[in-house]
C-alpha cells in the first residue's frame, strides 16, 4: 500500500469513530442513535461517503434521518476539525448501507442451492 492509501484508510477509520460520537451528542432522536458501518473517502480526502446501518428504520424514518444529517453536516465537520486538529474536514454524503441485506440474500441462495443439491443426490440414489 502506498503512503497516500494508508493516510486515507487512517482517516476513514478515524471518521468511523468520530461521526457516531458527534451524533450521539445531538438532541435529535432520529440521528443520535445511528451507527456508522463504513466511511469511504475520496482520493484527496475532500469527500467522504458515510454508510449507516438501517436495520431498525423504515423508509420514512430513513428519509427523515438523511434530511437531518444533511442539515447537521456542517456541525459534524466542525466537530471533527476541532477534535482532531485538522485544517479541514471532508464534505460528507450519507447513505444507508444495504450490504447486510445483500449478504443475507446471498446466504439464502446458497442454502437453497444446498437443499436442491442434497435433494437431487437423494433422488439419484433411489
Amino acid at each position: 500500500m502506498r503512503e497516500e492509501e494508508i493516510k486515507r484508510k487512517r482517516t476513514e477509520s478515524r471518521l468511523v469513530e468520530l461521526i457516531p460520537e458527534a451524533l450521539s451528542g445531538m438532541n435529535d432522536n432520529r440521528i443520535n442513535g445511528l451507527s456508522v458501518t463504513e466511511v469511504v473517502c475520496s482520493r484527496g480526502r475532500y469527500d467522504a461517503k458515510v454508510y449507516l446501518d438501517k436495520s431498525y428504520l423504515d423508509k420514512k424514518e430513513q428519509a427523515e434521518a438523511l434530511k437531518q444529517l444533511r442539515a447537521v453536516s456542517g456541525y459534524l465537520s466542525t466537530y471533527i476539525r476541532e477534535s482532531e486538529g485538522w485544517y479541514k474536514a471532508p464534505k460528507f454524503t450519507f447513505e444507508f448501507d444495504d450490504q447486510l441485506e445483500r449478504i443475507s440474500n446471498i446466504e439464502a441462495l446458497f442454502k437453497e442451492i444446498s437443499k436442491r443439491k442434497s435433494k437431487d443426490d437423494t433422488d439419484e440414489q433411489s
